[in-house]
């Protein structure tokens, strides 16, 4: 858990607290009736605390969805590079001498890990080509690598596409969690800010009724 999240925690349950125990406590909400403080508008204060406390929930689940599916995403990426390239490394050798087909296939160079686009794109560029092409294939077969294996790491690929693309869509929902969970949560600390400057006008005389809330004297 970040440690945005552990303090988010811990305002929370201070906020619970205070609102819960001056709702629930006569004598309490006799002195913040005083000063404005009356049921209708401490209940403001509940609902955004129970707002902000379902949006934490929410954006828990969601990023634990997102770290899930990067998790598989990684895991499959792994595989379909190292199926590709066993490929790659069998067709340097057969096609070295067809510089149509090196070139059709991409296989000069170094291979692009640093960004999951690029990686994909030599990938795919490679599968597409020479399961199209019957001379790689015919080649390729020669050396044990049959149009069926590349049809499986095309298919192995496919799905990593899939994967990815589910990875995006956790990562929206997660980060628009944050953005709503981030919102509510300024709201009820700026209304939590109020409610305890006014607590401590109120109850001024009545400590232990102060300490009941949670809210300490500033030292």
């Amino acid at each position: 858990m970040s440690p945005h999240n552990v303090n988010l925690d811990a305002k929370l349950l201070a906020a619970q607290i205070a609102i819960d125990n001056s709702l629930s406590d006569e004598e309490i909400g006799g002195y913040l009736n005083n000063f404005g403080y009356d049921q209708a508008r401490i209940t403001v204060g509940k609902v955004l605390y129970e707002q902000t406390r379902s949006l934490q929930q929410k954006q828990n689940v969601d990023y634990a969805s997102q770290k899930t599916v990067t998790g598989d995403l990684k895991v499959k990426q792994t595989a379909t590079h190292k199926e590709y390239m066993k490929f790659v490394k069998v067709s340097r050798v057969c096609l070295k001498d067809d510089v149509a087909a090196t070139q059709k296939l991409a296989l000069n160079g170094r291979r692009i890990t640093n960004t999951f686009a690029g990686w994909y794109s030599q990938v795919n560029q490679f599968y597409l080509n020479a399961i199209s092409d019957d001379e790689v294939i015919a080649k390729l077969t020669g050396f044990g690598v049959l149009k069926e294996h590349l049809e499986a790491g095309k298919a192995m690929l496919d799905e990593v596409s899939q994967v990815n693309a589910s990875q995006e869509n956790e990562k929206g929902e997660a980060q628009q969690a944050t953005h709503e969970r981030n919102k509510t949560a300024a709201l009820l600390s700026d209304w939590m800010s109020d409610f305890t400057a006014i607590a401590r006008v109120a109850l001024v005389e009545k400590p232990q009724l102060l300490e009941k809330l949670g809210i300490k004297e500033p030292s």
